[in-house]
């Protein structure tokens, strides 16, 4: 009975701490933070700026010491012959005593006559050689430049990371908004359902006594299918609203997620004036700082195309060692080996190339014309999208403020109509219109609160503002 009681405990255990490693309670902040360190994007752009660091090391690795060691093993299975003229010599012995006097060989047969050839064998029939060499490259321009390169693709590569972290946080603030509208949605509706079920249910009741017509309960039967659907289909994208927002924090869609921020109070902390009234630095805007690094690699892009004209200088050392035998006896104490070292320097000069490397210089200078062209046109663009998106911000509070002032209304405007037509002084069509427009009015007023967060987040990204 107490081992059941232990099993008992540790299945509790167990499920409550899976249950909290699928389920995450997030505000919007919280959110913000989480998918800049796990989202997708991020991960991707933090791979992008680790392989950016290697390649600059590659590059740099080039105007480094480079060893390299070689071991090569020859074992002839059948050893070429070479044919030797015998008229070289004044007769057949005499040709036998000189091959084996000069070359410590025996011929494996003798000519009839000295006009014939004689077949000789050179060397071991194994053969091993292993060699080091040394090489350092002592003058290349393009190299420079090409170091240079890498750094500033590194620079690319750190920047277009933030720019990411920017899409991300504008992209979590979307979809942590639109899961907060659904709910929002669902609540909204839930009230209107719940409203009109008990006018349908009056308004049965009096025609029942006949005291109205049957078309006021059709009119409201239909109104009333018509917020059921909504409902069902909102509730539908509230599912589809959680696994969109936990793509964008790189979540797995089946993770459970409770947002502790409401609608209600991020509009109200992301209404701030004074950002529209904030001054633009277009030096720290990153997408101005791509714009300029981009510009720097197509000027880099030039040089190189200019360095190609400078002459290389490298240079070389080795040290190898062979050993020869008729056998496999190279690890043998008593085997001979022969050593020997080389140094070398390269010069290449450069001097015609049918002016290749003029052509492409001048694809080169283009390029870095081109840039400093889309340098400008960024540069005018910025200012220009701060400028629209501090107008849209504005707009959006205005349209936020109008919104909640016309909800008010139209609450007011359907309560009466509602009154009215149980007291048999309006008709249906009339309290069906003013319920479409309190409905509509709602509907406004929801997307005028995300409108409000998320121009906000347009607006700081246009602004290069980085919140905490």
């Amino acid at each position: 009975m107490k081992g059941i009681k232990i099993l008992g405990v540790l299945i509790f255990l167990a499920v409550t701490v899976s249950a909290q490693e699928t389920t995450k309670s997030l505000s919007l902040q919280e959110a913000i933070d989480y998918a800049i360190k796990n989202s997708y994007d991020a991960k991707a752009a933090e791979n992008d700026i680790a392989s950016a660091k290697k390649r600059v090391w590659e590059t740099t690795t080039i105007g480094l010491p480079q060893i390299d060691a070689k071991v090569d093993y020859q074992n002839w299975i059948k050893q070429q012959v070479s044919l030797l003229p015998a008229a070289a010599f004044d007769n057949t012995s005499s040709v036998v005593e000189t091959v084996e006097q000069y070359f410590g060989i025996t011929p494996t047969s003798t000519p009839s006559t000295p006009e014939g050839f004689l077949p000789l064998t050179f060397g071991t029939k194994q053969n091993l050689n292993a060699t080091i060499t040394l090489r350092q490259l002592l003058f290349d321009g393009s190299y420079l430049v090409g170091l240079q390169s890498a750094r500033t693709f590194l620079k690319i590569s750190e920047q277009a990371k933030e720019k990411t972290e920017q899409g991300v946080r504008e992209a979590v603030i979307n979809a942590y908004g639109n899961v907060l509208i659904a709910e929002k949605s669902i609540d909204i509706l839930e009230n209107n359902k719940k409203i009109l079920e008990k006018n349908l249910n009056e308004t049965k009741k009096i025609f029942e006594n006949g005291l109205n017509e049957e078309e006021d309960v059709e009119q409201l039967e239909i109104t009333l299918g018509n917020i059921k659907s909504q409902l069902n289909n909102v509730k539908r994208m509230k599912a589809i609203a959680y696994q969109m927002l936990n793509i964008t924090l790189g979540s797995s869609i089946s993770t459970q997620l409770i947002l502790t921020d409401s609608l209600d109070s991020l509009t109200e902390r992301n209404i701030n004036f004074s950002l529209i009234s904030q001054s633009f630095n277009l030096n720290n805007h990153i997408d101005f700082k791509i714009a300029e690094n981009d510009r720097e690699s197509k000027r880099l892009l030039m040089r190189y195309e200019q360095s190609k004209a400078l002459p290389t200088l490298s240079a070389f050392v080795n040290y190898g060692t062979t050993a020869n035998s008729d056998s496999f006896s190279f690890f043998n104490s008593n085997q001979q080996w022969f050593n020997s070292s080389l140094l070398g320097v390269s010069l290449n000069v450069p001097i015609f190339s049918s002016f290749q490397r003029r052509s492409k210089t001048a694809q080169a200078k283009i390029a870095l014309e081109t840039a400093d062209i889309r340098l400008e046109e960024t540069k005018q663009k910025l200012n220009l999208q701060a400028e629209k998106a501090k107008s849209d911000y504005q707009l959006s509070i205005e349209n936020y403020e109008t919104a909640k002032r016309n909800v008010s209304l139209a609450e007011r405007i359907e309560n009466k109509q509602r009154i009215k037509f149980f007291e048999g002084i309006s008709s249906s069509f009339e309290l069906t219109q003013a319920q479409n427009q309190l409905y509509t009015q709602q509907q406004s007023y929801i997307q005028s609160m995300l409108d409000v967060i998320a121009k906000k987040a347009a607006l700081e990204t246009a602004l290069n503002i980085k919140t905490k």
